[in-house]
């Protein structure tokens, strides 16, 4: 396996990722017991080599395959091929750490229009008297 190239400048060394066969859940028959066809990776994102940054936005990803130890751990198990498995296992964890290259911007904060706000009070004064009238007429 070779380094996992993320940019152009940015890219993972094939050391700092750890993979690891196992076998494969659900059905299957007698060849998901004795084939490992299933790809456990691990990254260990404090102990890798990107730059400060990344780590700390990889860390903050509210994301369940994330550790509290800081280890990305991602399951492949799609294919009955280990190497197909293997190849999609590395394309996520590519595609994680490009998400999480994209800078979000920033939310501006706004306020309803004046015309938006006597509109939806209008809205709800109609509505009101609708249900005023399907009450009973007591005398």
């Amino acid at each position: 396996m070779e380094d996992l190239k993320v940019t152009e400048k940015l890219s993972i060394p094939k050391e700092e990722i750890e993979i690891k066969a196992v076998h494969s859940q659900g059905a299957g028959g007698q060849h998901v017991n004795k084939v490992a066809s299933g790809i456990h990776l691990r990254f260990d994102i404090q102990r890798s080599s990107l730059p400060e940054e990344i780590k700390d936005r990889l860390l903050q990803q509210p994301d369940r395959r994330i550790s509290k130890e800081g280890i990305l751990i991602i399951k492949s198990q799609q294919s009955r091929s280990q190497e197909v498995n293997r190849r999609i296992a590395c394309e996520t964890l590519i595609s994680f750490v490009q998400k999480t290259l994209v800078k979000r911007k920033k939310r501006k904060n706004t306020k309803p229009s004046k015309s938006s706000i006597s509109k939806r009070i209008d809205r709800k004064k109609l509505r009101s008297k609708v249900k005023e009238l399907r009450q009973k007429i007591t005398s």
